[in-house]
């Protein structure tokens, strides 16, 4: 897939600065059977954030979960003929859901790493990402991750590959909160003096929001790649990896793809 690396424009696309509660749920798939006989379709349970635009927000004008990542597992769903449950929360709280089995996959751009393949599954990639460093439009004395020292605080989103990027590789001081958005309103205040995250997203946020008040510095960082997350020793592994190959190949995930990012991605 073709690197993003423009501006995202998401037309009617609202920034939530607050996220809904936590949505507790027993997990496992969910079926029943018709005085025929006939089992009905299988709903799978999945756990998803609302505050990660473009890929998981909240639409204010419809009330209604939308982005990049819930149209493309509709689209999975419907194409492997099962029907999906979410379930909102912080990206924390998705992360040791699937860990523990309390639900079925998730989906709410999460890199794939060797330490998260230790305790989950994943499917096959289906976003390239990397992180980006954002400070404030006035201060040209950090102008790259390598200006960071023990005297600077750092902001980022709890549990996320960001925080464990500044923790290995920098002597900064980090301070990781549940929501990205709140990571960004600490550095606009002047409470940090810089934030790490992916690059979608801080871009969008600039976009919209922090225009004028924060922007970013220094060279992309790392490669990441988003993956579709589901307990350990998950059969639907395989059908989600089917269905999603054949979304790439019919042109379907690139016409999602290019809705939240105004192109379709290479090849696609």
């Amino acid at each position: 897939m073709k690197k993003l690396v423009g501006t995202i424009t998401v037309a009617g696309a609202v920034l939530v600065l607050a996220a809904c509660g936590n949505d507790e749920t027993s997990g496992g798939e969910t079926n029943s059977t018709t005085n025929d006989g006939n089992t009905e379709i299988v709903t799978y349970d999945i756990a998803t954030d609302n505050n990660f635009v473009p890929f998981e927000f909240i639409d204010l004008e419809t009330n209604e979960l939308t982005g990049f990542d819930i149209e493309l597992m509709e689209a999975i769903a419907e194409e492997s003929g099962f029907e999906v449950n979410f379930h909102q929360m912080d990206f924390s709280g998705a992360l040791s859901g699937i860990e523990q089995g309390s639900y079925d996959a998730a989906i709410n751009g999460m890199s794939i790493t060797e330490e998260r393949k230790q305790n989950i599954d994943f499917s096959d990639p289906y976003y390239e990402s990397g992180l980006v460093l954002a400070v404030a439009q006035d201060d040209d004395t950090i102008q790259s991750i390598d200006d960071l020292t023990s005297d600077h605080k750092v902001s980022t989103r709890l549990s996320s590959t960001s925080q464990t990027y500044l923790d290995e590789q920098t002597d900064a001081e980090v301070d990781a909160y549940p929501e990205i958005t709140e990571a960004y309103q600490a550095l606009i205040a002047g409470h940090v003096d810089a934030a790490l995250y992916d690059m979608p997203n801080v871009q969008y946020f600039i976009q919209q929001q922090g225009e004028g008040s924060m922007k970013i510095v220094g060279d992309l960082l790392t490669g990441e790649d988003y993956g579709i997350a589901f307990p350990k020793g998950s059969d639907l592994v395989d059908d989600v990896n089917e269905a999603l190959a054949t979304l790439m190949e019919n042109g379907t995930y690139g016409d999602i793809y290019e809705t939240y990012f105004g192109e379709r991605p290479e090849g696609m």
